[in-house]
C-alpha cells in the first residue's frame, strides 16, 4: 500500500528534474503506481472521515432542554466544558462523571463551530523595509536575576524592526518618558538611520496626556522627540496587544533566550549591573547576528539621522523645602540642608536625578524605581537631627534611616536594652556613620549584635572610631650654627 509520505517524495523528486524511473526508485514504488500517484489528493486524503458515532452520545437527550440555553447565553464563547460538566453533575445526580468531559468538550467545540457567534480575525501584514519599528516595555522578573546576591526588578525597553527583526534592548526600571527617550534614542544612533513609522502600545505613563483626552492624545514632549527625528507615532487599540505582535514576539523570544543563556550560564547571580547588561547585550548581538541580510537591505531605506542627539533628561525647577526635601514627578527627594530656601534646577534621567544650583552640579541622586515615593539620604538631615534627636521617632521618612539591615537590627536591639534612650543612642550612631565611614560603623554593629550583649553608642564608636592615640609635643629646637661646622672643614684642611 502505499502512503502519503512515499507520495510527497516522489513529487518532490519530480519537481527536482528526476525521471519517473528515478523518483519512483527513490520513494520506493513501481513505476507504474508513480504514474498513479504523481497527481492528485494524497492516499490519506482519498480517505473519507468516519461520521458515525462508535457509541452512544450521553448528552443527547438533555443537549436540547439543559445545554443548549447556557451556550445561547454565552456569546463570548466563554463558558468552559468543566463548568457545565460541574452543572450538570449537581443538577443530573449520577448520571454523568468527569470521564465524559472530552465528550462534551468534542460536542462544545462542534456547536460552536457551526452556530456559534463569530469570531475576531487576525490580518498578517506585510512590512516594507525601513518603514516601521515597534517599540515596548516588558517585565523581566520572570528571569529571576540577582545583582550581588539580591532580587533585581527591572524592564526591558525593545525597539524591533518590522521588516529585519533587528533589535535595540536597554535595562530599565520603569515605564517613564526618560527610559523611553533613552531607549529610543539609543536605537536610532545604534542603526544609523531613522524609520518612517515608530509603534507603541497605549503607553499612557510615558507618552500619552491623560487628564484632557484620557489618554489619547501624544504629551508635548514625546511629539518634540518624534518631530526631531521625523518620526510618524502609531499606537495599538486599548487591550489590543496583537497589533503591536512583532514588539510582544520579540519579547517573548528574548527572555527565552535569556533564560536558556542562564541556564548554560549556570548561575542567575551577577556581581554588577553593568555585568548583567553585558550579558544582556551579548545574547542580543547574537540574535542580531541572523537579521544582518535584511538589515542591509533596510538600511537602505532609512532616512538620516538629525545632526544631534536630544538630551535624555528633563529639566525642572523647585524650591528646597525647610526639611531639606524636592519633590520631582511625585516623588519626594533629600538633598544637602545647605540649600533649604533655595530654587534649584534638576535633571531627571531615566535612572538618576542632578541637582543643579545656579549652574553647578551639587548633587547626584538614584532615581526613585517602583512604588516608593520617597528617597532619604540621612546623610543630608543627619547633622540636624543628632541636635535634635526627638524627632527621630515620629519622623516621616524615618524608614529611610536605616541604610543597611544591619541599622535596623541595631535599633531593634537598642530599643529592647535601652528603652526611650534607643532614638537617642541610634542618631548618635548613624552621626558616626556620616562623619566616618558607613562600612566600619556596619562591621561594628554586626560584630555587637553576634556577641548578645547590650551597647551603646560608646562602644560602638570605640570598636568603629578608636580615639587617636595623643602625638607627644618635641620642645623647639634653636637654629643650628653653621660657624662649628666651618671650624671643622678649616681643620680637617
Amino acid at each position: 500500500m502505499v502512503t502519503g509520505k512515499q507520495v510527497r517524495l516522489l513529487r518532490q523528486k519530480l519537481m527536482q528534474g528526476k525521471t519517473q524511473e528515478a523518483a519512483a526508485a527513490a520513494a520506493g514504488m513501481s513505476v507504474r503506481s508513480a504514474r498513479t500517484w504523481q497527481q492528485g489528493p494524497l492516499p490519506l486524503g482519498s480517505k473519507s472521515s468516519r461520521a458515525w458515532r462508535t457509541r452512544p452520545d450521553p448528552f443527547a437527550a438533555i443537549w436540547s432542554e439543559a445545554v443548549l440555553p447556557l451556550l445561547q447565553r454565552d456569546p463570548e464563547s466563554a463558558l468552559q466544558a468543566t463548568t457545565v460538566l460541574e452543572w450538570l453533575e449537581e443538577r443530573y445526580p449520577g448520571r454523568f462523571s468527569p470521564t465524559q468531559l472530552r465528550t462534551l468538550q468534542r460536542r462544545l467545540r462542534d456547536w460552536r463551530a457551526l452556530h456559534g457567534p463569530e469570531q475576531e480575525v487576525f490580518f498578517p501584514q506585510v512590512h516594507p523595509p525601513g518603514r516601521e519599528a515597534q517599540m515596548d516595555f516588558t517585565d523581566a522578573g520572570e528571569l529571576r536575576v540577582n545583582i550581588a546576591g539580591l532580587p533585581f526588578p527591572h524592564l526591558f525597553f525593545e525597539f524591533i524592526l518590522s521588516y529585519s527583526g533587528w533589535r535595540f534592548v536597554d535595562l530599565a526600571f520603569g515605564e517613564t518618558f526618560e527610559a523611553l527617550q533613552q531607549g529610543l534614542q539609543g536605537a536610532l544612533w545604534a542603526l544609523g538611520g531613522v524609520p518612517r513609522v515608530v509603534r507603541t502600545d497605549n503607553l499612557s505613563a510615558a507618552t500619552h496626556e491623560l487628564k484632557e483626552t484620557k489618554g489619547r492624545t501624544l504629551t508635548q514632549r514625546y511629539a518634540a522627540l518624534l518631530e526631531h527625528y521625523g518620526l510618524q507615532a502609531t499606537r495599538t487599540n486599548p487591550r489590543s496587544s496583537h497589533e503591536n505582535g512583532v514588539a510582544e514576539q520579540a519579547h517573548h523570544r528574548l527572555k527565552t533566550a535569556l533564560a536558556q543563556a542562564l541556564i548554560i550560564r549556570g548561575s542567575r547571580d551577577f556581581p554588577s549591573v553593568a555585568a548583567y547588561s553585558a550579558f544582556v547585550q551579548g545574547v542580543v548581538e547574537k540574535r542580531n547576528r541572523r537579521a544582518q541580510g535584511k538589515l542591509a537591505e533596510e538600511r537602505r531605506h532609512l532616512r538620516p539621522l538629525p545632526p544631534a542627539a536630544v538630551p535624555e533628561y528633563t529639566t525642572w525647577r523647585t524650591k528646597v523645602k525647610k526639611w531639606s526635601t524636592i519633590r520631582v514627578t511625585n516623588r519626594t527627594y533629600s538633598v544637602p540642608s545647605r540649600l533649604c530656601g533655595h530654587e534649584v534646577e534638576v535633571r531627571q534621567y531615566a535612572d538618576y536625578l542632578e541637582v543643579y544650583y545656579k549652574g553647578q552640579m551639587v548633587e547626584r541622586l538614584e532615581r526613585v524605581r517602583g512604588e516608593q515615593k520617597a528617597r532619604i539620604d540621612y546623610r543630608h538631615i543627619i547633622w540636624s537631627l543628632v541636635r535634635k534627636p526627638g524627632a527621630f521617632a515620629r519622623y516621616r521618612f524615618r524608614e529611610h534611616l536605616f541604610p543597611t539591615q544591619v541599622f535596623r537590627q541595631a535599633y531593634d536591639a537598642l530599643s529592647r536594652w535601652h528603652g526611650g534612650r534607643a532614638d537617642v543612642e541610634y542618631v548618635r550612631i548613624l552621626h558616626l556613620a556620616a562623619s566616618t565611614l558607613e562600612a566600619r560603623v556596619e562591621q561594628a554593629l554586626s560584630q555587637l549584635l553576634l556577641t548578645g550583649r547590650s551597647f551603646d553608642y560608646a562602644v560602638v564608636q570605640e570598636l568603629a572610631a578608636p580615639t587617636p592615640p595623643q602625638i607627644p609635643q618635641l620642645p623647639s629646637l634653636s637654629a643650628p650654627d653653621l660657624n662649628v661646622y666651618d671650624a671643622l672643614l678649616q681643620g680637617v684642611g
